[in-house]
């Protein structure tokens, strides 16, 4: 059985996609374009995998910053959230490494692979490791579930 990987690329216009990639950038001015590309395709992944799979799924503080570039863009956000059927709200925390539970993310890689996309690991790491990003929130226990997705709190209604 051959498995196809989705093209986490192909979710938005590739002028969406290059303005995403130019936010990334510009906030982080030593980054690469290459880099910037690479974490505005992860954004899209894990955007796209918890509006399949709501609850319990956080993005890493790499994959965080091009989530934040993606909202950052309203018009592409809310179309992308609208074609995959659920409005990924963000609900940040400030970042403390002494929250980061090892093993925090398999679940939410698990979630992305099962939406058909493949993980770019590098990018998908604790938070004093991977690639340096202005990004300034972490994902952990913001509601009770760990879940950084609108349904979890009665407060942010889907």
């Amino acid at each position: 059985m051959t498995t196809t990987t989705r093209d986490a690329r192909t979710l938005v216009t590739p002028e969406e996609f290059a303005g995403v990639v130019a936010t990334v950038a510009s906030t982080n001015p030593d980054m690469s374009q290459a880099n910037a590309a690479r974490i505005t395709e992860e954004g899209l992944k894990f955007v796209a995998a918890a509006a399949v799979f709501p609850g319990n799924m956080r993005p890493s503080r790499t994959v965080d910053e091009g989530w934040h570039a993606l909202i950052l863009h309203t018009t592409a956000y809310a179309r992308l959230c609208a074609r995959l059927g659920r409005f990924v709200h963000h609900l940040p925390e400030l970042p403390d490494p002494s929250r980061y539970a090892p093993g925090a993310l398999d679940h939410t890689l698990a979630r992305i692979r099962e939406a058909g996309f493949e993980p770019d690991m590098e990018l998908w790491t604790s938070p004093l490791k991977g690639i340096p990003v202005s990004a300034n929130c972490q994902h952990d226990n913001q509601c009770a579930d760990g879940n950084c997705e609108a349904n979890c709190r009665a407060d942010h209604p889907n």
